[in-house]
């Protein structure tokens, strides 16, 4: 069963396309080791300045904002993600990707001459701003620059990427903290991304591309009102239950405001000419289904994420370094099983594939609860990285699947809405089960009590180490919950084989449809 193929005429009024050189030859390996370096920028953002957090605050002070250090550049990427990835498609990947990693470049700078918290945190947008292209742009370029069997080798390269920097990241960042100064954290991106810009500009060649019929107009309206949106639902979520509770007036407000703003958004992308996210985005079972996915991978990744190290931490007693060992194991399995998934997918296909990963992940999830208490901190450990290989084996064939159902003009659109929705579940998530652990918390210790208050003194009794124990059992079963709701849009929404369309011999241009796998 598959969906009607999309043409391969891209989009109306934009510019025709071909895919880029994609063949062996001398500009391949310089461009990605391009994309590995700016994807590195973005992996690394995150772990490095969260170990440099008490030196910032104890510089310029603000310690009741400083949460949106990482609010606030993660706001900025969200809701920028389907712009460049619109972008792209119209203008090309080159331009897009260096006018991405410039302002992210330029944030990092203005960061490292910030004078206060409240001029961090704007530079942390800009850098945010920047980071949006960073990240949908190298996924994209990746596609392109691979045929559909060799795709697993560029994406398990990318994987390692954030696989080494959640390792790396926050012993980097605690060194240049502890024995530089924290404006370092931010210096060292200026060489990293300026070696990546290079190699952008001198190896990677974009197909000649034939001008439009008529002028490309950009949605700006649909741009703006994207960011509107996603401003306000994700302040709404990172703030409730924060700075105010989840009932109050700001709260109800600015869900009501983004309700209202998303409904003015369907409206304002129905009537563009070349909307920002055209509907044939959700149209598409296949395309669908595959974000539904993602936004409910997006949801469970923030059980271990975020969880996990407090749990090490007042649960089994270990150290903050000891901690983030247990949970960097599923960053060693996940990109060697999405590595080798491909000789998975190319027997079973991508949708089985997939399955396989999340009903494995499911498993896994509802196993946590069942640790014993104090544990091992070998349980959670291997728990981890088996939870790695199988979400590997869920999320690379769902990227890899559906950039191959779509041409080469609409790639662009269709890897940013994946990305999109993945990093909305995200948000979604960690405001979900803050919820959750917190309210499992003041149900056992008592009203007012949450992850915060607790934080200075995490083990000091076994009472505490218990209801910290329940918090996060609830929520791993909270993650499999969204594990469930994957596996149920897969089987229900998702073609039972992607409709994969023909590539030119050594590029990665989609043609007419080929077969489904």
């Amino acid at each position: 069963m598959t969906e009607s193929s999309p043409t391969s005429a891209g989009t109306a009024g934009s510019a025709a396309v071909s895919a880029p050189d994609g063949g062996p030859g001398a500009r391949r390996g310089p461009v990605v080791l391009a994309l590995m370096l700016a994807m590195g920028l973005a992996a690394l953002d995150g772990t490095i300045v969260s170990t440099a957090v008490p030196q910032i605050v104890g510089d310029l002070g603000g310690l009741s904002v400083f949460s949106w250090l990482f609010s606030g550049y993660l706001l900025a990427v969200t809701v920028t993600l389907p712009v460049y990835g619109k972008l792209s498609d119209t203008f090309g990947r080159k331009p897009v990707l260096i006018a991405g990693t410039v302002l992210f470049l330029v944030g990092s700078l203005l960061c490292a001459a910030a004078w206060n918290m409240a001029s961090l945190i704007a530079f942390r947008v800009v850098q945010g701003l920047g980071g949006g292209a960073l990240q949908g742009t190298v996924q994209t370029i990746a596609a392109d620059l691979y045929p559909l069997k060799e795709r697993p080798k560029i994406q398990a390269k990318l994987s390692s990427v954030w696989a080494t920097a959640s390792i790396a990241g926050p012993a980097l960042g605690g060194l240049l903290a502890g024995y530089a100064d924290w404006r370092w954290i931010f210096l060292i991106n200026l060489p990293v991304g300026l070696l990546a810009l290079w190699l952008v500009g001198r190896h990677l060649v974009e197909p000649a591309r034939t001008a439009p019929r008529e002028r490309v107009r950009i949605d700006w309206a649909g741009a703006l009102a994207i960011f509107a949106t996603g401003a306000v639902l994700i302040t709404a979520l990172v703030q409730g239950g924060v700075a105010w509770p989840w009932l109050s007036a700001p709260s109800l407000g600015l869900l009501g405001g983004a309700a209202a703003l998303t409904a003015l958004t369907v409206v304002i992308e129905r009537r563009a000419a070349e909307p920002i996210i055209p509907g044939w985005v959700w149209r598409r079972r296949t395309i669908a289904a595959v974000n539904l996915s993602l936004g409910a991978l997006g949801l469970l990744m923030v059980a271990p994420t975020v969880f996990l190290p407090t749990y090490a931490q007042s649960v089994l007693g270990l150290g903050p370094i000891a901690a983030g060992f247990v949970l960097s194991s599923w960053t060693l399995s996940w990109p060697i099983s999405a590595a080798l998934s491909n000789r998975v997918y190319t027997r079973i296909g991508f949708r089985l594939t997939a399955v396989l990963g999340i009903s494995l992940a499911l498993v896994l999830l509802l196993a946590f609860p069942f640790l014993p208490f104090p544990g091992e901190p070998w349980q959670p450990a291997l728990l981890m990285l088996l939870l790695g290989a199988a979400l590997g084996l869920f999320q690379l064939p769902l990227i890899v699947g559906v950039q191959s159902t779509v041409p080469y003009g609409e790639r662009g659109t269709t890897t940013a809405s994946v990305l999109f929705c993945r990093q909305v579940g995200q948000s979604i998530g960690a405001a979900l089960f803050g919820a959750i652990a917190n309210g499992v918390l003041a149900a056992r210790l008592g009203a007012g009590t949450d992850l915060d208050t607790l934080a200075p003194a995490l083990a000091a009794t076994d009472g505490i180490r218990r209801a910290v124990d329940a918090a996060v059992d609830y929520v791993y079963v909270g993650a499999a919950g969204a594990a469930a709701l994957a596996l149920l849009a897969l089987l229900t929404l998702a073609p039972r084989r992607f409709p994969v369309l023909e590539e030119a011999a050594g590029d990665g241009r989609s043609g007419q449809e080929a077969g489904a796998r």
